[in-house]
């Protein structure tokens, strides 16, 4: 069952996941200064023709000190956009150490991984050969190759549904998308744009002269004079670009079928591929950290800043949380077992302010499965669990727990005739009632008083608060009294009503023999008097995984709504008496029997107080109409759950409109929620969340 201190669940998670394939990605952002007459040169004098590999302008201090002093701004203003956060790169990192291998040194193994041994690299017309790996180069190279207009994102149809789009990067294709090997490379070279308006200048007045002679000329001068009127209208940056994606594989069947895959997915960008053997080894060479100044030029075309930056790629993988607590997911594309915190690192960036939770999925989408996988992390991680079930959904779980303990922990109550829950809400230990203690008393006694049709005035809400405070005073005074809901009854009926006499109640303003005539089913010799009068207390405060399935009563207006009020008292005992320790109470449907508006008030005391004691309360639906039409759940549980968990919404997407709108989704969040489940892999059964 278990193994190096795992759970059979853990051990099987692991054996599941174990050496599945996926791509890692890495993104590294290289400034590299260069010259006017080195970034003009061509091919056939790269770095492979000389002598020297160190530039002549890397020996000027004070250029390389200005230099470092343009880099640290520019790395300043990247982060303090809090659009994108980067690392900078140390020496050691870039060229290695004794024992670790640098980036350098990786790039010349076409591997990530610490590798301390370089491979053999030839370079010939028809191909390039790194150890046993053939590379090949896609280019994007000329503005015949590209699309008529690029952008920063595009549509991605997979994911994407008739009422909602999901978005990704215009280059997000050649980047996780393209399941192989390979670098994508964008170089962005940043010239002298004054000089090269005024080339182009010359060279369109050129095109006009020779216009006679040829329609192209004429056309290009067009296409020229376009391209120079956007330049000088909006101030634009005239730029020179370049893309390409480097793949490989030692085997040349896996090759061909990679570059046929390469030229797909620039071909889904709307560019024409174009496989370059002949520069392959030049544009290798160019990539290498810090080698860029020795870019071939003719490989390179025109265009302005906002249109180059369109061909970064703005994905990348799920990275874990790093927060110690959390729980094991996987990310939708590759399915990559992830870390996530959902409470407390969000609590410590001041995204939530509380751990409340809303989960929502219909019948069948796995919402089951899910909230079985979250309780059961969260009690491995030490948290106290209550939960109260419709549906024996725990009932699994609870016998594994049951198991692993060896029967001291994983309680699991059953309502049933013979063996009812009872419970004594008036009972404590030290005999302390707190806030806390008193309003869940007072919620009880009202929720078996008056009806959901039924309003309390305010004199019968203070007529009750009073009888409810004195006979708690009684209690600690009177040590022969025995703290029961008998004993309520009794000085309600006795002393109580000598009070109001004295008070000068009207029968208008508490009617007593209506209270008592009410509450009579639930005293001494009464139907359901067993209900609040244990002589057993049910000791649960250091259980720490505790299910209640009221299945058998959820119909029932009487039972039911009481037992869930006994099962919240449980609930707030462990919140009062265990500081220090994570609590967590799960609400299944049951929510809609304490969803009234008698008990309005608790909820909201509930879901605001659990965040003080170190708490989450946990509301699990399946019907989205019940939160919609509910203003108890609008007002109370939406407003204070700031972690919505939402399953395959397709079911409501005619109607997912009232959805967005009460949960307050971005229209980009509305697209990402309607994705769920659109391109599941038919190779693995699961569901996304």
């Amino acid at each position: 069952m278990q193994k190096d201190g795992m759970s059979f669940l853990d051990r099987s998670f692991e054996l599941h996941f174990n050496e599945r394939p996926f791509l890692n990605h890495f993104a590294y952002l290289f400034i590299t200064r260069t010259t006017k007459k080195r970034s003009r040169k061509e091919s056939n004098f790269s770095i492979l023709c000389r002598g020297n590999i160190i530039p002549k302008e890397v020996r000027d201090k004070d250029a390389v000190s200005r230099f470092l002093e343009s880099v640290d701004q520019f790395e300043r203003i990247l982060n303090d956009s809090a659009f994108i956060r980067m690392e900078r790169l140390t020496t050691d990192e870039i060229v290695g150490t004794p024992q670790q291998a640098g980036l350098v040194e990786k790039y010349f193994s076409l591997s990530q991984q610490d590798t301390t041994t370089l491979k053999d690299i030839q370079m010939s017309a028809s191909e390039m050969r790194i150890g046993d790996n053939i590379l090949c180069v896609h280019t994007l190279s000329d503005v015949d190759d590209l699309p008529g207009s690029v952008r920063t994102d595009a549509r991605y149809e997979k994911y994407s549904t008739d009422r909602s789009d999901c978005r990704l990067s215009f280059a997000a294709p050649v980047g996780l998308m393209l399941s192989c090997d390979h670098i994508y490379n964008q170089f962005l070279f940043i010239d002298d744009s004054a000089e090269i308006l005024q080339r182009f200048e010359k060279t369109a007045r050129n095109m006009h002269s020779l216009s006679k002679y040829s329609r192209a000329n004429q056309l290009n001068k067009q296409w020229i004079d376009a391209y120079l009127d956007e330049a000088h209208s909006f101030g634009l940056t005239a730029i020179r670009c370049h893309c390409n994606v480097m793949a490989w594989s030692d085997s040349r069947e896996k090759l061909k079928v990679i570059k046929n895959d390469t030229g797909s997915a620039l071909a889904l960008m709307g560019c024409k591929p174009r496989y370059n053997t002949v520069d392959a080894p030049t544009l290798y060479w160019a990539g290498i950290p810090g080698g860029e100044g020795d870019f071939p030029a003719e490989e390179s075309f025109y265009t302005f800043i906002e249109q180059g930056v369109c061909f970064f790629t703005g994905e990348t993988n799920y990275a874990d949380s790093l927060s110690p607590f959390g729980i094991k997911m996987a990310d939708r594309t590759n399915g990559k077992p992830l870390h996530l915190d959902i409470s407390d690192e969000p609590m410590r960036r001041g995204i939530i302010t509380n751990r409340n939770k809303l989960v929502i999925g219909p019948s069948g989408s796995g919402k089951s499965f899910f909230m079985n996988h979250l309780v059961r992390q969260y009690w491995e991680q030490n948290t106290h669990i209550i939960l109260i079930d419709i549906g024996n959904s725990y009932k699994g779980l609870c016998d594994l727990i049951r198991q692993r303990t060896n029967g001291e922990d994983g309680v699991y109550y059953t309502y049933s005739e013979k063996h009812p829950i009872a419970f004594n809400p008036f009972f404590t230990e030290d005999k302390v009632f707190d806030l806390e203690k008193k309003e869940s008393i007072k919620t009880l006694i009202m929720s078996l008083w008056k009806r959901d049709t039924e309003v309390i005035t305010r004199a019968e809400e203070v007529a009750l608060s009073m009888a409810v405070n004195l006979f708690l005073e009684k209690i600690k005074e009177d040590v022969e009294l025995v703290p029961s809901f008998n004993t309520f009854y009794e000085f309600v009926q006795g002393e109580f009503r000598g009070i109001l006499e004295e008070k000068h109640y009207r029968e208008k303003d508490f009617d007593l023999t209506n209270f008592l005539n009410v509450l009579a089913p639930y005293y001494r010799g009464g139907e359901y008097d067993y209900l609040l009068n244990s002589d057993e207390q049910l000791d649960l405060l250091n259980k720490r995984f505790v299910v209640f399935e009221i299945d058998e009563i959820k119909e029932h207006k009487i039972l039911f709504p009481v037992v869930t009020v006994i099962i919240m008292e449980a609930f707030i005992n462990k919140m009062r008496r265990l500081h220090g320790a994570r609590k967590m109470i799960v609400v299944e449907e049951a929510w809609k029997a304490i969803a009234r508006e008698g008990m309005a008030d608790y909820i909201k005391f509930l879901y605001k107080t659990v965040r003080k004691y170190f708490g989450e309360a946990v509301v699990v639906t399946q019907e989205l109409d019940d939160i919609v039409s509910s203003p108890i759940i609008k007002d109370t549980i939406v407003n204070n759950a700031d972690c919505k968990i939402l399953l395959d919404q397709r079911k409501y997407i005619n109607k997912f409109d009232s959805v967005q709108s009460l949960l307050g989704l971005t229209d980009k969040e509305k697209g990402q929620i309607l994705s769920i489940n659109q391109a599941n892999d038919p190779a693995r059964k699961y569901k996304e969340v």
